[in-house]
């Protein structure tokens, strides 16, 4: 009996130790999972060194070329850090500069690491918010003029840097003469609140002067003044210029609804406005325009100082059409322009 215990015994402890030996040993399997920790670990110090940064965007108006300047600037900053690295707090004044100044506030509140200024008063209201958070603008037409600096260097010398609308001037005032060769008369229409657009309104009229035409100023105080100005200028215009200025552009339906019964072109400023209302402009890109104002942001986040950074201009440019009121005025249009597809 004790002999056959003794065998169980030795059994029971052979099976024991064979049982051991067949387990799996997990250290293979460690560093293959350590591993990948670390390659994404890697790639995340490989974009942003792992910190998120928080942007905020105060843009003063909905409409397409101010919508497109801030998606480019998003997209631009996303394709360089990774859309897990920023965090946008996307705010819209629409259209009240006060409200401008209340967004602008806020983002000094959550102590965000950057502000996107989209259009004058939206740059205006974050640089009276603060002096110290760096700020990028955009669509705006002559920085100088917005920030009230006399000794223009290019550079504003302050937490701001960013991209201007300005449209070339000289050329749009020639595409008038060009469209219109039998006018005689011009109709500069814009809002007297925007500093920007009585700026595009002195340049240009340099310009419309050299080419033998006279003009007449049209100011609006606000979208209530649209209207009764406008139908003002039809009545004693031969054809109407509106420069890149927002409260026109967010009131072209206004606009096109008295100019067209009346038969009176408009030239535009800017892409935007021309196929809310007008008849042809030499626009620029305002994606294109956003988007380098956001790589300007993605050297700042990373170091850069805005104050010695210069401000940059649109270096696309293209001649544009809307075939259908061209047609309707029976205007003849160059071969070198580009039609406007409504979607």
């Amino acid at each position: 009996m004790k002999k056959f215990l003794a065998l169980a015994l030795v059994g029971m402890m052979t099976l024991a130790m064979i049982g051991c030996g067949s387990t799996p040993a997990p250290a293979t399997e460690e560093p293959a999972a350590e591993a990948a920790v670390e390659e994404t670990v890697e790639a995340e110090e490989a974009t942003t060194d792992g910190q998120v940064y928080k942007v905020g965007i105060c843009q003063l108006v909905q409409h397409p070329a101010l919508d497109a300047a801030t998606e480019g600037f998003k997209t631009a900053i996303i394709d360089a850090l990774g859309a897990d690295a920023v965090v946008f707090d996307d705010q819209n004044a629409s259209g009240d500069a006060a409200t401008c100044a209340v967004i602008a506030n806020q983002f000094v509140a959550d102590q965000d690491d950057l502000i996107f200024a989209n259009a004058t008063p939206a740059l205006q209201a974050a640089v009276a918010a603060t002096d110290s958070i760096p700020i990028v603008g955009t669509s705006v037409t002559d920085f100088a003029t917005a920030l009230d600096i006399a000794d223009w260097t290019g550079k504003t010398g302050i937490n701001v840097t960013g991209t201007s609308d300005l449209a070339p001037l000289a050329e749009q005032a020639a595409m008038i003469k060009e469209l219109c060769p039998d006018a005689k008369t011009v109709g500069i229409l814009y809002c007297s609140a925007e500093a920007n657009s009585k700026y595009q309104a002195t340049v240009i009229e340099e310009s419309l002067k050299e080419l033998g035409l006279e003009y007449k100023e049209y100011t609006a105080a606000d979208t209530n003044d649209i209207a009764l100005v406008t139908t003002t200028a039809c009545n004693e215009v031969d054809v109407i210029y509106v420069p890149t200025d927002n409260t026109m552009a967010s009131s072209t339906e206004i606009i096109a609804n008295i100019v067209e019964p009346a038969g009176i072109p408009v030239i535009a400023g800017e892409e935007g406005i021309c196929q809310g209302c007008g008849i042809g402009t030499l626009s620029i890109s305002y994606y294109s325009l956003g988007y380098r104002a956001g790589e300007m942001a993605v050297e700042v986040l990373k170091g850069a100082d805005p104050a010695t950074m210069d401000i940059d201009f649109a270096k696309e440019l293209t001649k544009k059409y809307m075939a259908d009121r061209c047609a309707a005025l029976n205007i003849t249009v160059p071969a070198d322009y580009e039609e406007i597809v409504v979607e």
